[in-house]
């Protein structure tokens, strides 16, 4: 099983009633044997670009574990669905989103460290 991170923009008319679309993208997947293990809808945003003469579309992105011999059965799959103006699925690279991860916490902790410090000189200066 591989991680992959896909993509979907739903027509912008989806937006209320977005949760059977959703749900039939999750059906797609999970029917090919993958397992979503994150779901991020960013909501209605405005394109770069016109797709299929739409100017906005719903954004959501999903974390998916599954086979890689099935990926190329749910990209023939989203490209018949009426729902999805455009999708994109990618493999993630962990390892360069780990390093980005723990030079953030160190960032963080040197900050936390400099503040601390910069507390105690100042309650010294005071006395």
């Amino acid at each position: 099983m591989n991680n992959y991170e896909i993509a979907v923009l739903y027509h912008p008319d989806l937006e209320i009633d977005l949760d059977k679309a959703s749900s039939k993208v999750e059906k797609i997947i999970t029917s090919n044997g993958g397992k979503i293990t994150k779901t991020d809808n960013w909501g209605k945003r405005k394109l770069a670009y016109s797709i299929n003469k739409q100017d906005f579309a719903v954004y959501v992105f999903y974390t998916v574990e599954m086979p890689a011999l099935n990926i190329q059965k749910v990209e023939q799959t989203f490209n018949i669905t009426d729902e999805i103006i455009r999708f994109l699925i990618t493999k993630p690279d962990f390892k360069k989103m780990a390093k980005a991860e723990a030079l953030k916490e160190e960032k963080a902790k040197k900050a936390a460290e400099r503040n601390t410090s910069e507390e105690t000189s100042d309650t010294t200066d005071e006395e």
